[in-house]
Protein backbone atom coordinates (compact mmCIF):
# COMPACT_ATOMS: atom_id res chain seq x y z
CA UNK A 1 0.00 0.00 0.00
CA UNK A 2 1.46 3.66 -0.86
CA UNK A 3 1.18 6.28 1.59
CA UNK A 4 -0.76 8.14 -0.94
CA UNK A 5 -4.57 8.74 0.07
CA UNK A 6 -7.19 10.43 -2.55
CA UNK A 7 -9.90 13.05 -1.80
CA UNK A 8 -13.08 12.16 -3.26
CA UNK A 9 -15.05 15.27 -3.32
CA UNK A 10 -19.07 14.89 -5.11
CA UNK A 11 -20.48 17.93 -7.04
CA UNK A 12 -23.25 17.48 -8.51
CA UNK A 13 -24.06 18.66 -12.32
CA UNK A 14 -27.59 18.55 -14.42
CA UNK A 15 -26.06 16.53 -17.48
CA UNK A 16 -22.54 15.17 -18.61
CA UNK A 17 -21.29 17.71 -20.54
CA UNK A 18 -22.03 20.12 -17.45
CA UNK A 19 -20.03 17.52 -15.34
CA UNK A 20 -16.71 17.59 -17.47
CA UNK A 21 -16.96 21.13 -17.92
CA UNK A 22 -17.09 21.65 -14.42
CA UNK A 23 -14.69 19.38 -13.44
CA UNK A 24 -12.12 21.05 -15.82
CA UNK A 25 -12.87 24.31 -14.24
CA UNK A 26 -12.10 22.81 -11.28
CA UNK A 27 -8.95 20.61 -11.95
CA UNK A 28 -7.16 23.75 -13.64
CA UNK A 29 -8.16 26.10 -10.76
CA UNK A 30 -6.48 23.53 -8.41
CA UNK A 31 -3.32 23.48 -10.38
CA UNK A 32 -1.87 26.40 -7.54
CA UNK A 33 -2.04 23.18 -5.31
CA UNK A 34 1.25 21.12 -6.08
CA UNK A 35 -0.22 17.72 -4.51
CA UNK A 36 -2.95 17.84 -7.08
CA UNK A 37 -3.50 15.77 -10.24
CA UNK A 38 -6.32 16.77 -12.41
CA UNK A 39 -5.22 14.34 -15.39
CA UNK A 40 -6.84 12.21 -13.61
CA UNK A 41 -10.46 13.46 -13.06
CA UNK A 42 -13.12 11.87 -13.91
CA UNK A 43 -16.74 12.29 -13.85
CA UNK A 44 -19.80 9.34 -13.21
CA UNK A 45 -23.43 9.34 -12.83
CA UNK A 46 -24.61 9.29 -9.24
CA UNK A 47 -26.23 6.03 -9.42
CA UNK A 48 -23.12 4.23 -11.56
CA UNK A 49 -20.30 5.62 -10.11
CA UNK A 50 -18.32 2.66 -11.63
CA UNK A 51 -18.31 3.78 -15.29
CA UNK A 52 -16.09 6.89 -15.14
CA UNK A 53 -15.33 9.29 -17.88
CA UNK A 54 -11.93 11.44 -18.60
CA UNK A 55 -12.33 14.71 -18.51
CA UNK A 56 -8.61 15.96 -19.50
CA UNK A 57 -6.47 14.23 -22.26
CA UNK A 58 -3.63 13.87 -19.68
CA UNK A 59 -1.31 12.70 -22.93
CA UNK A 60 2.45 13.09 -21.73
CA UNK A 61 3.73 16.04 -23.16
CA UNK A 62 7.52 16.85 -23.58
CA UNK A 63 9.49 18.11 -20.42
CA UNK A 64 7.26 15.68 -18.37
CA UNK A 65 4.10 18.04 -17.95
CA UNK A 66 0.33 16.62 -18.97
CA UNK A 67 -1.80 18.14 -21.56
CA UNK A 68 -4.52 19.91 -20.02
CA UNK A 69 -7.52 20.02 -23.12
CA UNK A 70 -10.74 18.35 -22.27
CA UNK A 71 -9.88 13.99 -23.78
CA UNK A 72 -10.45 13.03 -26.96
CA UNK A 73 -9.77 16.89 -27.95
CA UNK A 74 -8.79 17.63 -31.73
CA UNK A 75 -5.79 18.71 -32.65
CA UNK A 76 -2.39 19.16 -30.83
CA UNK A 77 -1.78 18.46 -27.13
CA UNK A 78 -1.43 21.84 -24.90
CA UNK A 79 -0.31 23.33 -21.59
CA UNK A 80 -3.50 25.82 -22.10
CA UNK A 81 -6.79 26.64 -23.14
CA UNK A 82 -7.25 27.03 -27.07
CA UNK A 83 -8.31 30.67 -27.49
Amino acid sequence: MTQRYVIHLPVVANDLPAAQRLARVVGRWLLVLPQTDPGETTVSAEDDQNVRHRVFCDLLMPGGRRCLLRADHDGPCARTLRR
